[in-house]
């Protein structure tokens, strides 16, 4: 909220500039000639609000939370899990033979930072494909899932997501209930109806700050009407837990390590998944 409110008064100081300019010059002008003055000022103005509603963006955009080093030392491949990353692609390749899971990053965070709960899902049984997305905005990547679909063959493939990345994969996957067998939402909700034939996973934490609890009961008429839907919700978790890039603004205090939540959140996960 604070860089829109930097950006609408940056977008008012153009004006007035733009104002001044034009008064300025109307005044240097005769008469006659005032009338072009106007228009020039008026694009004036225009482009230098464009340009820093520009840079506000995407200064806002280049500010996120970053992998720490747990996340980096859960990139190196052993204990049964292979490692590797092609394109914006990360892939998680365990014992697993059968499912795969496509994960979306939240809004905001480098996409590693998921990497220790998806290698642990990967030992587990269920493979993982982490994707990267432009600006580390999932909305900006909302396809990304296709194309890691169509590049690998797997019996069943789930779409998930922490998030924000947990609300775009479930829209990938209403729109593609062909392509999915199910969705994994962390700490996230579906804006759009999900096909009554999808699997659905619904997880969060009892002390998660971020959340909007209100918009998610609203969401739950989204979600598919079977037998192959459940919820978990995580005493002590919080919502920055799911990830590893320390504390996120307006979180609540977790009442369990960061270990723990991804260890219940990875086991199930995998039993959902597996028993699918």
């Amino acid at each position: 909220m604070k860089y829109v409110i930097l950006c609408l008064i940056a977008l008012a100081v153009c004006i007035a500039l733009g104002a001044l300019v034009t008064a300025l010059i109307g005044r240097s002008l005769k008469k006659r000639d005032r009338r072009l003055a106007r228009p020039a000022a008026v694009l004036m103005t225009v482009v230098f609000a464009l340009a820093i509603a520009c840079a506000a963006m995407f200064g806002y955009l280049e500010i996120y939370y970053h992998a720490d080093g747990e996340a980096a030392a859960a990139l190196e491949s052993g204990d049964g899990v292979i490692v590797s990353h092609e394109g914006r692609v990360w892939a998680f390749d365990g014992p697993g033979t059968r499912a795969a899971l496509v994960f979306y990053p939240g809004a905001k965070v480098e996409a590693e930072a998921y990497a220790p709960l998806l290698r642990e899902l990967a030992e587990n049984g269920v493979d993982c494909f982490l994707a990267e997305m432009p600006f580390r905005m999932a909305i900006f990547g909302s396809g990304a899932a296709g194309d890691i679909i169509a590049a690998h063959d797997y019996e069943d493939w789930y779409v998930g997501g922490h998030s924000m990345g947990g609300m775009t994969a479930a829209g990938y996957a209403a729109g593609h209930p062909d392509e999915v067998a199910g969705v994994i939402m962390l700490a996230a909700y579906s804006t759009e109806k999900l096909d009554d034939g999808l699997e659905l996973f619904s997880v969060y934490g009892t002390e998660d700050g971020c959340l909007e609890r209100a918009v998610y009961e609203e969401n739950r008429s989204n979600w598919p009407r079977n037998s192959h839907v459940a919820e978990s919700v995580i005493p002590g978790a919080n919502h920055a837990q799911f990830g590893s890039y320390g504390a996120q603004s307006g979180d609540g205090e977790p009442e369990i390590t960061a270990e723990e939540q991804r260890r219940m959140t990875a086991d199930q996960i995998a039993r959902f998944i597996l028993a699918g």
